[in-house]
């Protein structure tokens, strides 16, 4: 039986929202492996959250630091935190963490654990490259948020929520520039390649894995589709 193959963008404020949420992992783990056992594959990418964050306001407090150095400080706080999804999922995962999603691998592990990669993109756009590298239709993005606004909400009260929308429309929502260290549902920059892939990105709240199991089941859940 071909496997379904399925991408996670795994927010770093999932991981450690002020310190490492233990309760999260171990249930992360539980039901990771149990869709394994239901024949299916997971690419797992995880984000820099709180961790990169911390570093890079505290870089900026010390001296002027460029857009390129900040992206950097948030992909190696991407990497530590893969390396610590890798180490939990050892036995199931691929020993390498993947760095470089434009370079096809023959990979036979039904865990493969992905982080930032270069300065300009986030872990997103990382995502979108993964699925056009290995020719893979949907994402699921895990963050700090249930739903896309058609609005900020921390700005806008009446900032409405959406549940499905279209690439042209999210775009609208984003823009088109990625600012290192920024909070965007889906940045714009892996919106844009994803737009042009013909992706379907569904937006859930991460720390609630009842709806993610839903999501998985192809039930009805809570969150945003956008395709």
């Amino acid at each position: 039986m071909k496997k379904e193959t399925i991408i996670i963008s795994l927010g770093g404020s999932i991981i450690i929202p002020d310190k490492l949420d233990i309760v999260f992992l171990q249930n992360f783990k539980k039901l990771i492996l149990k869709h394994i056992r239901q024949s299916r594959r997971f690419f797992i990418v995880t984000g820099g959250g709180q961790t990169a964050r911390i570093y890079q306001k505290g870089a900026k407090k010390i001296d002027q630091v460029s857009a390129d150095d900040l992206d950097w400080l948030g992909i190696h706080a991407s990497r530590l935190n893969a390396h610590l999804l890798r180490t939990i999922f050892k036995k199931q995962a691929h020993p390498v963490v993947i760095k470089e999603p434009d370079v096809y691998k023959r990979i036979k592990e039904d865990i493969i654990i992905g982080a930032g990669w270069q300065p300009g993109w986030s872990t997103d756009y990382v995502c979108a490259y993964l699925a056009r590298t290995y020719k893979i239709k949907n994402i699921v993005n895990l963050s700090n948020i249930a739903y896309v606004y058609d609005k900020d909400p921390n700005k806008f009260k009446q900032a409405q929520k959406v549940k499905k929308i279209s690439w042209p429309d999210y775009r609208k929502i984003v823009g088109n520039k990625w600012v290192p260290g920024a909070n965007f549902p889906f940045d714009p920059v892996a919106a844009k390649l994803s737009q042009k892939l013909g992706l379907k990105v569904s937006i859930l709240k991460g720390g609630d894995l009842k709806n993610f199991d839903d999501y998985l089941m192809g039930h009805k859940f809570k969150g945003t589709v956008i395709n």
